[in-house]
């Protein structure tokens, strides 16, 4: 039996049928590569915006959803369908474009949902508005990449945000009852297993409606390895890596959802580690790591005393 409240248990809950997330690419780009805050992207980030592997940029993201959802369908007639709108940043675009997009992907058969990646400083509040609208009528979850509350890493990793937008963004989505999935990522160059679990804690303060936890690998093809070619550091062995996941998941709120235990590179571009491809055998070994513990999500969860979300501040215990 897992020892945290999984995505597939999430989607069990909420719906009476089986439910598959669909990843898509839909063209988008982000303001640190368009030349808006800066070029390049994230350092770690891929030339497909860090989406799915399976992900065929060539196809319009419709017909993405088609060869997916009809593959899928093979394998179970029953199942329906949330697309995540993954690549890139997918709220950089005016407000009336991503309002028939959205509208557009919860009109396709067999679609009961959307979840939307991008970045704390690509939304306003009239996007944020939009997808409160439409989550009164859908399942709708919006994911922030966050990564780090150090700005130190998010500097060195060229987010081009700060927590302070996080907290901003977090804070108006919220105040709107949109529900809200936080990415973070184990194992960034300079960051040591304290710096982890400091951030593991304080995003566990903010009581997300989710959590995706993202084992750090790097790619061909990417500037981070550029940088660990000429800087190697330490990367997480295995081992290392289910104990640092497990503590992260003691710090969670019972009620957030894990959606995400381990970051899934591009197999043939794959630089290190190489234990990351082997993504069941690592989150089976997360789970009995807390079994050996006696141990579970919520574990070690300290509530914040307040959080405050227009005066961007949280009162810790």
């Amino acid at each position: 039996m897992l020892r945290y409240f999984s995505h597939n248990q999430h989607l069990k809950d909420i719906f009476d049928f089986p439910v598959a997330k669909v990843c898509i690419d839909a063209g988008f780009t982000c303001p640190n590569r368009d030349g808006s805050k800066g070029y390049g992207g994230c350092i770690y980030c891929n030339d497909k915006g860090s989406g799915a592997p399976y992900i065929k940029k060539d196809l319009s993201w419709i017909e993405q959803y088609e060869n997916s959802r009809n593959l899928l369908l093979k394998r179970n007639p029953d199942t329906k369908f949330i697309i995540y709108f993954q690549a890139f940043s997918n709220t950089y675009a005016p407000i009336d474009y991503l309002e028939n997009l959205y509208t557009s992907a919860l009109a396709l058969k067999d679609v009961v949902g959307i979840s939307i990646g991008t970045r704390p400083d690509c939304v306003t509040s009239g996007i944020l508005d939009l997808l409160r609208d439409l989550s009164k009528d859908t399942y709708l979850l919006l994911e922030y990449g966050l990564e780090s509350i150090h700005n130190k890493t998010l500097e060195f990793i060229n987010r081009q945000h700060t927590y302070g937008d996080l907290l901003a963004a977090y804070g108006e989505a919220k105040n709107r009852n949109i529900n809200v999935c936080l990415h973070i990522i184990n194992g960034l160059p300079g960051e040591s297993a304290t710096d982890i679990l400091e951030t593991a804690k304080t995003v566990g303060q903010l009581e997300p409606d989710g959590i995706k936890i993202h084992s750090l690998y790097i790619e061909t093809g990417t500037q981070l390895y550029n940088y660990y070619r000429k800087n190697p550091w330490h990367i997480f062995t295995e081992e290392e890596y289910v104990e640092i996941a497990a503590r992260c998941i003691e710090l969670m709120p019972q009620t957030t959802v894990i959606h995400r235990l381990i970051g899934e590179a591009i197999p043939d571009r794959l630089v290190v580690p190489e234990w990351s491809k082997n993504k069941h055998k690592v989150l089976n070994s997360i789970n009995k790591k807390l079994c050996e513990w006696k141990s579970r999500q919520g574990a070690k969860f300290i509530p914040a005393r307040s959080f405050k979300y227009k005066e961007l501040e949280i009162e810790h215990v």
